[in-house]
């Protein structure tokens, strides 16, 4: 039995939970998301929590037994809490702001960059080097970090760049150091 499939996962008040098919629908105040439910995955809807099971001892069912659990764990966290992340911008002139539902972005290039925000993503600046993306969709939110991260990801030497707030950069001594070293 799969250690994360075999939880149950507590539905919170304000949430709805409905079972079409094979398609999972989650419902709450910070929004709404569906998924699909793989054939050998069994969802059970009670009372106030979900409990996922197989039917087959398959290699890819046991597979798919615990990944389906923590996605519809992660539908209802994000319907009725949501997830953000954080992204520090560092660099001289390097700024960020954010006009309706696009940000504006200065990262030392010849031109600034226009980022369209996908629909059911917001975001906030603070100081216009702290940026914050958040949604209800777990994936969604990943994947719009991660492409406002590649306009500019940050250089080992000056960490000059946008980096995630919890990453550390390792940092690399210039050739400056290497030849003082060599005289």
């Amino acid at each position: 039995m799969s250690r994360i499939g075999k939880l149950p996962i507590a539905i919170p008040d304000g949430v709805r939970v409905s079972l079409k098919g094979a398609v999972v629908q989650v419902e709450g105040p910070k929004g709404k998301l569906a998924a699909d439910v793989p054939q050998t995955i069994h969802v059970n809807i009670e009372e106030n929590h979900l409990r996922i099971s197989r039917e087959t001892e398959a290699r890819k069912s046991r597979a798919l037994h615990g990944l389906t659990r923590k996605l519809i764990a992660n539908m209802v966290e994000g319907v009725s809490r949501g997830f953000s992340r954080t992204l520090e911008i560092n660099g001289v002139g390097y700024r960020a702001e954010i006009k309706g539902s696009d940000i504006h972005f200065s990262l030392g290039y010849s031109h600034p960059i226009l980022f369209p925000l996908p629909t059911g993503v917001t975001a906030t600046v603070d100081r216009q080097t702290i940026l914050t993306v958040t949604s209800a969709d777990r994936e969604l939110l990943g994947k719009t970090a991660a492409r406002i991260r590649q306009l500019r990801p940050p250089e080992p030497y000056k960490g000059k760049g946008i980096k995630y707030r919890e990453e550390t950069i390792q940092r690399k001594a210039g050739k400056a150091v290497g030849a003082a070293g060599s005289s």
